[in-house]
């Protein structure tokens, strides 16, 4: 029984990942288990253990709704059909409206047009999905420009100075209290409460830009051009062999200046890496006086570090102990199978508290998402 409806299961997942989904192996597992608990006379039911179990990110309800529909189909077709028919699902983007591949579909297969399900997507969404490393000049530069919509927000930290508070909580704000009573003949009316500010989190962009990042540091460094010319508190750095502040270089609202001025700035592209050395330097000449106290530092890179592994724990064991929370990404963390056995990344992942993806414009989305928590 159990094999039945991991068979129903697989199929489904496949589906769902020729569509752009990505699926993991555990989340098939569950919904399948999950199959078998509810069985699959209820089309409600089935839905809603696919959306509970197969789906980790509000941005493929899409995806999920436009596949379940000719999965579901396809099942009571061979589930309740005495004379099987057969049901063709072809994937096309918005770039090509498909009337010859359907006549193909048709004249090969003998189906049916009104049995023949389309799945349409645009190719903004193959894009946000698509490798930077295996993008074209012309999509580098449409992703890119989609970077400009992000909107960063930035996790607030409470303070010791008061403000004042509409709600009736916190402390009684005695003098504001008092001042307005005089205007009542010294009867307190009102009673005024003050409670702890708050104030966004400073965040700290540390890019690698050496020969194993060159796919993925013009995306990176783009990303943060978008953080720091939004007008919040967001610091960046670059590191190869030597450690360079290029925040004042991306405080330019124009894409092409910033990124000029920061090429400028730069002097060790695609160059080795050393993230021990570079480290060690943001420690002692910013981190540790006060830039990283109470921040979210995200660190961009693959791990591949031609340095001390034991320089590596040190500085991040040190980094970690004044900063809120160090973020890493990894351009090659999706890639299927991928162990983090560089020395460098084996080093500092310990001191991680958030491990990603960066090597398509939905992971650095997500990304934005793992910030703002």
């Amino acid at each position: 029984m159990l094999e039945d409806f991991t068979r129903l299961a697989v199929a489904f997942a496949r589906l769902l990942r020729a569509a752009g989904m990505s699926v993991p192996t555990d989340r098939v597992t569950w919904f399948a288990q999950s199959l078998m608990v509810l069985s699959i006379e209820s089309r409600q039911n089935v839905y809603g253990c696919a959306r509970a179990t197969l789906v980790s990110r509000p941005e493929d309800f899409p995806i999920l709704d436009a596949c379940f529909a000719s999965w579901w189909l396809s099942i009571l077709q061979q589930t309740f059909s005495a004379e099987s028919q057969q049901i063709t699902v072809a994937i096309e983007t918005d770039a090509d409206d498909g009337s010859e591949d359907r006549e193909d579909l048709e004249d090969a297969d003998g189906v049916q047009s009104d049995m023949t399900l389309r799945l349409k997507f645009s190719a903004t969404e193959i894009l946000a999905n698509k490798d930077f490393a295996k993008c074209t000049e012309d999509e580098l530069a449409e992703a890119t420009r989609a970077m400009d919509r992000l909107a960063l927000v930035v996790p607030k930290r409470q303070t010791t100075r008061k403000v004042h508070s509409k709600a009736r909580r916190g402390s009684i704000d005695m003098r504001r209290t008092a001042k307005e009573a005089v205007a009542h003949m010294g009867e307190p009316i009102r009673i005024r409460h003050r409670i702890n500010g708050n104030r966004p989190r400073r965040i700290v962009l540390l890019c690698d830009i050496s020969g194993s990042m060159e796919p993925y540091a013009r995306a990176l460094i783009r990303y943060m051009h978008t953080a720091v010319a939004g007008g919040i508190r967001v610091e960046a750095f670059t590191f190869g062999t030597a450690l360079t502040r290029i925040t004042r270089e991306l405080n330019w609202k124009d894409p092409d200046v910033a990124l000029e001025r920061a090429s400028h700035a730069v002097k060790d592209w695609s160059g080795g890496t050393r993230i021990g050395d570079a480290l060690k330097k943001f420690n002692e000449q910013f981190g540790v006086r006060g830039m990283a106290r109470g921040a979210v530092i995200v660190i961009m890179s693959d791990g591949w570090d031609r340095g001390e592994p034991e320089l590596v724990e040190r500085e991040m064991a040190r980094l970690s102990r004044v900063a809120r929370r160090i973020i890493w990404v990894n351009p090659l963390k999706y890639t299927p199978g991928y162990a983090p056995l560089a020395r460098g990344m084996s080093a500092a992942l310990p001191y991680v508290s958030d491990f990603v993806e960066g090597h398509s414009l939905r992971s650095l989305i997500q990304l934005a998402e793992v910030i703002a928590r």
